[in-house]
């Protein structure tokens, strides 16, 4: 009852501090002030503008974005938002790009389940959606799911992949970012096994921990430094009484947004302060670079805690995939049994989360693979989110990646080339502080 009374008291001191934030903006702009034009007054207005949104985010979950999309006629084509096969834990949503013919391209983009909301793959589905038709795993936010609803680890999560592939068909291409790279793995030797005709024509893995071993980040010495008794004491509490899913035992999205803003505390401190006298000068903006990146970074979501404490146990302390002794349902799975499946992995060079061989170490369990069905890329000077979303994504790896898939894909008629079109209507996502 403890964890449950810890969980409302994080909820309580962020709405108090949202409304702390809402009373300063509103006795820093009020008329009665400007009888006394002291900038005390306007830093006072700002502070409460900036603290106000900044925790009122942190429980908003964003909005995709995309609106249109210029199709190679030069129009611009509406873009909906639609599950297409709906989950408990997590959806499978598709673009739709209405008014243009579809596209051989199908991509399936795997985002990550480790804090933050899908959105966060925004700029990477709108550099695809001019060139394919994309479908994403939209996590659902662990506070919100009953508890009748039952539990949730890494087996479920692959289950849930093997569904969602085996639902698109043999025609698809897999992207799979950051966390979730492993158990993308792990859904396709699943399916190689159990259903060799449902596997994706090429799976992409950007960035994600097969093997923590292979290099050792902050990320991979937390596991190994921390007992896993520890973690469950510290890290895990019940949802309260406000949502749904009261009760269910959960990583909260408050207590990691603190572990992330901990890791660069004095940039996010710079941060906020010149927001602040951006804000009290009337020089801040509602979409600015700033909001732009908070809307998306301080936006969190609670992790169900069998997902989290069996991702440490097995994905960074016993390396299950690694070692190629993954079990999903009681099922062995192994990582040899993909034959058919075009394999690419793309790193950054300077990724401090998933450093360069992490992924890598995953053409070297694809022993049934044929080598002409390899193919890995290193991103000269480009971190953890550049490889993904940032300026070496869309200047480089995205090309790489589309004729790889052209490639390798089992539709006839796949483009040969990659057309000069461009997403509108949405930002480019967060940009690091």
């Amino acid at each position: 009852m403890r964890y449950m009374l810890t969980y409302d008291l994080m909820e309580t001191m962020r709405n108090t501090n949202q409304w702390l934030g809402a009373t300063a903006a509103a006795f820093g702009s009020y008329p009665v002030t400007g009888l006394a034009p002291h900038p005390f007054f306007k830093l006072m207005s700002a502070w409460g503008e900036v603290t106000e949104r900044s925790f009122a985010r942190m429980v908003a979950k964003p909005d995709w974005g995309i609106s249109t999309v210029v199709g190679e006629d030069g129009r611009d084509h509406v873009v909906t938002v639609t599950p297409e096969l709906e989950k408990p834990f997590g959806d499978l949503i598709r673009f739709n790009v209405t008014g243009r013919p579809e596209k051989p391209r199908r991509i399936l983009l795997v985002a990550p389940m480790s804090g933050h909301y899908a959105t966060l793959m925004r700029s990477t589905v709108t550099s695809l959606l001019p060139d394919a038709e994309v479908w994403v795993t939209d996590w659902h936010n662990a506070r919100d799911i009953p508890v009748s609803e039952g539990k949730f680890d890494i087996e479920d999560y692959t289950l849930y992949l093997a569904d969602f592939m085996r639902h698109l068909g043999p025609d698809t291409h897999v992207i799979a970012v950051c966390q979730p790279a492993p158990l993308a793995l792990a859904a396709t030797a699943y399916l190689a096994a159990e259903e060799p005709k449902a596997q994706p024509a090429t799976l992409t893995l950007i960035g994600g921990p097969i093997d923590p071993d292979a290099a050792a980040t902050d990320v991979t010495d937390f596991g190994r430094r921390v007992t896993m008794g520890q973690l469950e004491e510290l890290a895990i509490q019940r949802v309260g009484f406000k949502y749904a899913g009261v009760g269910r035992m959960v990583y909260p999205g408050l207590l990691q947004l603190a572990s992330f803003v901990s890791m660069n505390a004095d940039r996010h401190a710079q941060a906020f302060s010149e927001q602040i006298l951006r804000a009290a000068k009337g020089e801040a903006g509602d979409h600015d670079k700033h909001n732009k990146f908070y809307d998306e970074y301080f936006a969190v979501m609670d992790m169900t805690s069998e997902f989290y404490l069996s991702t440490v146990h097995r994905i960074f302390k016993r390396r299950d995939i690694a070692r190629n002794d993954f079990e999903v349902d009681g099922v062995k799975v192994d990582i040899g049994a993909i034959t058919d499946v075009a394999v690419k992995i793309v790193e950054g060079e300077n990724d401090d989360i998933s450093a360069p061989g992490q992924c890598l170490a995953a053409l070297d369990l694809l022993t049934g693979l044929p080598d002409e069905k390899k193919a890995s890329h290193l991103e000269p000077g480009a971190g953890h989110y550049g490889i993904f979303a940032g300026k070496s994504w869309r200047n480089n790896i995205r090309p790489l990646v589309l004729n790889f898939i052209d490639a390798n894909s089992r539709k006839t008629g796949a483009p040969k080339r990659q057309p000069k079109l461009k997403a509108v209507g949405s930002d480019e996502g967060p940009t690091p502080v």
